[in-house]
């Protein structure tokens, strides 16, 4: 009976955690991490202000477990893309192009996850997404100088800038703003997706047209 009790409060303690954590995300993403304020995010989780430090000892911490699950998925889509096989150059497309379109699609958790000013323990895991990324992209890079599709490069180098690249350009002060479905988001993408391939090298002939999946 008390092993039963122990596992049904372990049960509604991970459960309080789970809903206090995507209350927060759901509030970053509508806001930020600067707005979405403790009292809020026990609300929209249902439990008491002072239950959310009994999971987190700081908002930090909370908001870094945030950004740590939410990259995760980001990374997760790079991931899946650079390990599908086929041409490095229309797997690079596709990667940049489906991160870019996810990140229009919610351009305020984007710049949340990538470029709000934030405390450095939330910083820290932000810099793991950044390497989670590099590393993803570096293997799609690594494919195509192995099949000669991209010339020989520093591939940690490559990635870095093509990660760059790609949120400067997506969420950075100078990035064109609309609701992500726009023809005028779309044409950026496409313009990133075009500098990232030329930045490596790639070979794109006039008139190939790199495949698109869905992101």
């Amino acid at each position: 009976m008390v092993y039963r009790k122990t596992e049904r409060v372990a049960a509604k303690l991970a459960d309080n955690r789970s809903r206090i954590v995507h209350a927060a995300r759901r509030l970053v993403a509508e806001s930020g991490f600067r707005e979405a304020q403790i009292a809020a995010i026990a609300a929209a989780a249902g439990v008491a202000t002072g239950s959310v430090y009994r999971y987190f000892p700081s908002k930090a911490e909370l908001f870094a477990e945030v950004l740590a699950i939410t990259s995760q998925r980001e990374v997760e889509v790079i991931e899946a893309i650079a390990a599908a096989g086929g041409k490095a150059a229309a797997r690079l497309a596709d990667a940049v192009r489906a991160f870019a379109s996810r990140a229009l699609r919610a351009r305020q958790l984007a710049y949340a996850l990538i470029a709000e000013p934030v405390d450095p323990e939330i910083d820290r895991a932000r810099l793991q997404y950044r390497h989670a990324l590099g590393e993803a992209f570096g293997r799609i890079l690594a494919d195509g100088v192995r099949t000669g599709e991209f010339p020989a490069q520093d591939l940690e180098a490559g990635a870095a800038c093509v990660v760059g690249a790609m949120l400067e350009g997506l969420v950075g002060p100078l990035a064109p703003r609309g609701d992500g479905r726009d023809e005028a988001t779309r044409r950026v993408t496409e313009a990133i997706v075009a500098f990232c391939l030329r930045a490596v090298g790639a070979q794109t002939p006039a008139g190939d047209r790199i495949a698109r999946r869905r992101p």
